[in-house]
């Protein structure tokens, strides 16, 4: 935790041009680690999980172009309005689709980011297609992109300190118990519904503030981009896990900085081959090291004392 206190903070101070970049990180981060509270702890692999994003996106936007408050205090309200938003939908949709489990609540996670797309697309209150443009930050550029690094790492490190103390105490052994066997679990007494929806809620809160940020960082709302579980983050928020390493509190974090890293240096030096070297990536981790890079360094930690072993002998 201390290392990843030290890079936020130091690298603005390193690399003030690259301020934006390292915004996208902590915002990868999120998403990352808000996705593995169903996928990796869980067990509930969710394609669906983009829709809180979006939500954010859309609900600090019309919070911001329709109260008439100044910039600062209509985000305030947007963000606190859209992480509101973003758990009461988890609440309305978990009990209809958390009774599906397996490939069947992935298809039906998938399905709910398609039906989102279909009406980020068609609704022209939020710009349909078209999109829909953010309020403009009162600020030049550089210190829009500091502004909104600061909080960008600081939900990414409040997500990280609320996710670690929620896996050590009763909720994690549960949803831990679920991924195992969840007949078992409820056999045992456990309320798995509960425990299903109340996860799917937490990761919704940090994805809806995290759009309701980006949204306002990026400038504009793509509805490609938050709807429909595509090639873009809804996508990229259970590579990012995979590649890290499920069901672990680093793996996704360290998954989501490997991930953004050579994405950013194909667009700077391959640009159009950023996806095909992302998916071979995550082809070759899948195939040789299906527990993720953290899966990896265990089977290295674990192997190491058995050969000592051996040749002292």
């Amino acid at each position: 935790m201390a290392a990843l206190l030290g890079l936020g903070i130091a690298a603005p101070l390193l690399f003030p041009a690259l301020v934006a970049q390292f915004a996208f990180l902590w915002l990868m981060v999120v998403f990352a680690l808000s996705w593995d509270v169903m996928g990796g702890q869980m067990g509930y692999n969710s394609f669906g999980n983009i829709l809180f994003f979006g939500l954010g996106c859309y609900t600090t936007a019309v919070v911001q172009r329709d109260l008439g408050l100044d910039y600062f205090a209509g985000l305030a309200v947007g963000l606190g309005l859209s992480a509101f938003v973003g758990v009461a939908a988890a609440l309305f949709v978990g009990r209809a689709i958390l009774g599906l489990r397996g490939h069947y609540f992935a298809i039906g996670t998938l399905g709910l980011g398609i039906a989102a797309a279909e009406i980020a697309g068609g609704w022209y209150y939020i710009g349909a297609g078209s999109g829909m443009v953010t309020p403009v930050f009162p600020g030049d550029v550089d210190t829009r992109n500091l502004f909104f690094y600061a909080l960008l790492f600081a939900l990414a490190g409040v997500c990280f300190v609320f996710l670690r103390a929620l896996y050590q105490c009763r909720f994690g052994m549960a949803i831990n118990a679920i991924r195992d066997n969840e007949d078992k679990a409820e056999a045992m007494g456990l309320h798995t519904l509960r425990y299903k929806i109340t996860a799917w809620c937490v990761a919704a809160f940090f994805l809806a503030l995290a759009g309701g940020l980006a949204g306002n960082m990026i400038g504009f709302i793509d509805p490609r981009d938050v709807a429909f579980a595509g090639a873009t983050y809804g996508v990229w928020m259970v590579l990012m896990a995979v590649l890290g390493g499920k069901g672990t509190l680093w793996g996704p974090v360290i998954g989501a900085a490997i991930f953004h890293l050579v994405q950013e240096l194909f667009w700077t030096y391959l640009l159009g081959w950023q996806r095909v070297a992302l998916g071979a990536l995550i082809v070759l981790i899948v195939v040789f090291y299906p527990q993720g890079i953290m899966g990896w360094l265990r089977e290295r930690r674990a192997g190491r004392p058995a050969r000592e072993g051996e040749a002292e002998a």
